[in-house]
């Protein structure tokens, strides 16, 4: 795809694929990075279509693509791209949500350690105003052991289940569900101590 269909193609979808992703996220910025997700999954699709083009790979997968170039007159070709695109925005947008859920859900926990910190009279770590924040979640992970940073991330941020993170690794889900375990309690003594 040469740099004028980039820009092209880009005007052409970019202002929908915002808009799908918006009313379902609700959040400008999100949206924004979403939409931009969604194009250069599609530009990275387009650039292995090409490469088998070249190999002389099968690109049937190509959706409204005739040898490896975007073809923008053909109206089927287009509502498949399109389709595709919003489909994908969609995914995102909807996975966006989950990983701010889990996020939520993630600090909602250790709220409520803090809270029964205070009753018993003991100081919060977090600050003068006595609640855990996102930055300090990361900071207290960014300062775990590597394999115990990768599984929080993996499973509370990713939402990746223990048999992904297996296949991916290539470690038994046993280990891996120890590993998290003990990665969680870690994460709560750095919170605790202010770490």
């Amino acid at each position: 795809m040469t740099r004028e269909e980039s820009i092209e193609f880009y005007k052409r979808y970019s202002r929908k694929l915002f808009n799908v992703s918006f009313r379902i996220v609700g959040d400008h910025a999100l949206a924004e990075e979403i939409m931009q997700d969604t194009v250069l999954k599609f530009f990275r699709f387009v650039g292995e279509v090409e490469m088998a083009d070249r190999v002389g790979g099968d690109s049937s997968l190509a959706l409204g693509m005739t040898g490896g170039t975007l073809r923008m007159t053909d109206v089927a070709g287009l509502k498949a791209i399109e389709a595709w695109l919003v489909r994908t925005c969609v995914r995102g947008s909807i996975d966006a949500l989950r990983r701010l859920k889990r996020e939520r859900e993630f600090l909602g926990e250790y709220e409520t350690w803090q809270e029964s910190a205070a009753e018993a009279g003991q100081e919060s770590s977090s600050g003068e105003s006595g609640r855990i924040t996102v930055e300090d979640v990361k900071k207290a992970m960014g300062a775990l052991p590597s394999p115990y940073r990768l599984i929080l991330t993996l499973v509370l941020i990713d939402g990746l289940d223990y048999e992904e993170i297996s296949e991916i690794t290539g470690e038994k889900e046993g280990a891996l569900r120890t590993r998290f375990s003990r990665a969680r309690r870690m994460l709560a003594e750095r919170l605790k101590e202010g770490r």
